[in-house]
């Protein structure tokens, strides 16, 4: 290994710890400047969003729909994309399930609505990532701007289908309220200790995800094509890679698995389409992907980081009033800034202590 380079440990675990500890270091100053107490605020956070069983359930919720936002995003940087349409993607995907569900739910048995609807969010998101994908291939539009502006349009379209196209439900503007056939099984019929939280099959299904992202990235021949195309798609065009088909199918993919985040949300909890469900997920997806450095173990573990902020950030301002709720939006973007921005302030720093061991090992 050169001396110019840190070893594979340093960049996908100690870079990404030091981090999100000053992220964390910041957080707790900001806590402090509130007039709270840092290590205590910590305390009630861990105990809400970890320690307790029921707690813990609701973390593990929000973390399935992360997941699917992490992996959305991190499967598109692999081939060198910065798909920021997440938010967009799980929108419009939230609209194709719903759809399904509206046609189907009086009709077909559970085991048969739910793929049916899973297949619904799944297209939809492709198919709205498809025109940038198309448009970063053929006409080098940056699928940055096109995924943002695509947001706007998720945004506005839903509106309208929700307020005139759909059937209406009691809580307007809101689609009917699904029928039992179309609600996902909660796991706590399988693990009680959860108590009476949303936690549902969505998990597991993020979980075989994750697997599933691992062996087609890094163990399959189309997996080494999208990370060749991510590290330099001029030798990978030279070596045989189709680099235009390569974007528009992983945009594809990516829009996919943002539509099937709606799912947990949608299918495992309301049980009904409103506007604004996806409450950021998919940007959380973006700093999910950054901090876990795009590898299935990371997206894991950030996705359920995040999942207890959220969980823990409802119990501590309710305990703590002078921490209000968008402190912890705060420290989402305090996490993007450090693993994004400036993910590699401590490279080199780190380098020189890892030389100077190797250096004293040596003599």
């Amino acid at each position: 290994m050169k001396k110019t380079e840190l070893p594979r440990w340093a960049t996908g675990f100690a870079l990404p710890i030091l981090n999100l500890l000053s992220a964390l270091l910041v957080a707790g100053l900001v806590i402090h400047l509130l007039g709270e107490s840092p290590s205590e605020s910590l305390r009630i956070l861990v105990d809400s969003a970890i320690l307790d069983p029921e707690g813990l359930g609701y973390t593990l919720f929000y973390a399935s729909t992360f997941i699917f936002a992490g992996l959305a995003v991190s499967i598109a940087m692999q081939a060198g994309l910065f798909n920021i349409g997440a938010e967009g993607q799980m929108y419009v995907g939230g609209l194709g399930l719903t759809l399904a569900v509206l046609a189907f739910d009086a009709h077909l048995p559970g085991w048969l609505m739910i793929p049916v609807a899973m297949g619904g969010a799944a297209l939809f998101g492709a198919l709205w990532s498809f025109l940038p994908g198309y448009l970063q291939a053929k006409r080098g539009s940056h699928v940055v701007v096109t995924t943002i502006m695509f947001n706007f349009i998720a945004a506005s379209l839903m509106n309208y289908v929700i307020l005139k196209m759909i059937p209406e439900g009691q809580q307007n503007p809101a689609s009917r309220v699904f029928a039992d056939s179309a609600a996902l099984p909660l796991l706590n019929k399988l693990f009680p200790v959860f108590g009476d939280t949303p936690l549902n099959i969505s998990f597991l299904l993020a979980i075989a995800a994750l697997v599933l992202y691992g062996v087609m990235v890094w163990r399959s021949s189309w997996g080494y094509k999208l990370r060749a195309t991510g590290l330099n798609a001029h030798a990978a065009h030279y070596a045989g890679v189709k680099i235009d088909r390569m974007i528009i199918v992983t945009m594809l993919v990516s829009g996919a698995l943002a539509g099937l985040g709606a799912v947990n949300s949608v299918m495992g909890s309301t049980h009904y389409l409103s506007l604004n469900f996806p409450a950021g997920a998919g940007f959380v997806g973006i700093a999910i992907a950054l901090m876990g450095r795009q590898h299935p173990v990371g997206i894991f573990f950030s996705s359920v980081l995040f999942g207890a902020l959220i969980q823990g950030g409802f119990d501590l301002s309710l305990v703590k009033p002078n921490i209000p709720q968008e402190t912890f939006i705060f420290i989402q973007g305090l996490i993007i800034l450090f693993c994004g921005a400036m993910e590699n302030f401590y490279a080199p720093a780190l380098l020189k202590l890892i030389n100077l061991n190797r250096t004293s090992k040596e003599a």
